[in-house]
């Protein structure tokens, strides 16, 4: 059963939350995270990628990179522009992206769900990823930003975001890139009493978004408990940062890829090689999106093809074989 904790957290004052808003650290280069944090030195991105503070070209792993996140994450603190909560709470998190919010719960996520396979992962990580965000975290001693869990909707905690949201908002903004970000704060005893119960009705939670965040998260927390002669298992580093959604609420986003040229094939010659291993359909000039596993959809020359692997080119027994991901490579 999942086991989930409230927590006080660290967050900006919030006449001061749009300045320090970021984006994820993985969506944009050293370079994009300079020009965003340009004249902005309350940016989260002096945190999560403080090599933005040194000479473009410095390698983001050098470890006074690492030492200038702590100093800046020490010196957000000492300003003001991050402060801790008196209490532990629960909060809600809502995103709004093309219309449609979803809402999540942030909690405190237990580090042996992890390491015992209650937190189920669908992705393989990179060891020198999971290596860069180990660092983070561990010369941190925090989580500074969130990963996203999906869990099975659950009528009660459905409840208690109904109940939460009616409320005016902590935060309440439009970033730059258009997507909304919504924050309440969970702060009845009652109520944080019955998410930490309810969570711990559903079996597992799921990964949606932050694979090597989470696995740097767990295993620094392993490590720490190792380290510690007198781990008692509800030691802070027990437990790492998620936004929890229910699964209704999410909604999975197209993955495109481009393919810039045909290698010099003309496009009969093209969709000839690729009906060797799937099986072709010109479904003409409308848009013509996936109905299926191992179904895909191809834009080429104006016109749209669906795209079907045939049997023979992937084991379903095999767990990465058999994703489209892999299966379209």
């Amino acid at each position: 059963m999942a086991k989930v904790k409230p927590f006080r957290g660290v967050r900006p004052p919030r006449d001061l939350v749009t300045q320090v808003a970021s984006r994820p650290y993985d969506v944009l280069n050293s370079e994009e995270a300079r020009s965003e944090a340009e004249g902005n030195p309350r940016s989260l991105y002096h945190i999560i990628k403080p090599e933005i503070d040194f000479a473009p070209g410095t390698d983001e792993h050098d470890p006074k990179v690492y030492d200038k996140a702590v100093e800046n994450f020490n010196a957000f603190q000492q300003n003001g522009w991050l402060v801790q909560d008196d209490n532990e709470h629960y909060y809600i998190y809502a995103q709004t992206m093309n219309g449609r919010t979803q809402y999540g719960i942030v909690i405190a996520a237990n580090v042996a769900d992890y390491m015992e396979g209650r937190i189920k992962k669908h992705e393989l990580t990179r060891r020198d990823k999971e290596e860069d965000r180990m660092k983070h975290v561990r010369i941190n001693n925090a989580n500074v930003e969130p990963v996203f869990f999906a869990f099975p909707d659950n009528t009660v905690l459905q409840q208690v975001i109904d109940e939460v949201t009616k409320n005016e908002p902590e935060y309440d903004f439009t970033a730059p890139d258009g997507f909304g970000h919504h924050f309440w704060v969970i702060d009845t005893p009652e109520m944080i009493a019955t998410v930490t119960s309810e969570f711990e009705r559903i079996p597992y939670l799921y990964i949606a978004d932050g694979h090597h965040r989470s696995a740097a998260a767990a295993l620094v927390g392993h490590e720490k408990a190792q380290n510690n002669p007198a781990h008692k298992g509800d030691e802070e580093y027990n437990y790492f940062l998620a936004v929890a959604f229910p699964a209704s609420h999410l909604n999975i986003i197209d993955y495109n890829r481009v393919v810039r040229d045909l290698n010099g094939l003309t496009p009969e010659e093209f969709l000839a090689r690729i009906a060797e291993n799937f099986t072709v359909e010109d479904k003409g000039t409308d848009e013509y999106r996936p109905e299926a596993l191992h179904n895909f959809s191809l834009y080429l020359g104006g016109r749209w093809y669906s795209l079907t692997a045939k049997p023979g080119t992937y084991n379903d027994n095999d767990p990465i074989g058999v994703l489209d991901v892999t299966i379209s490579s």
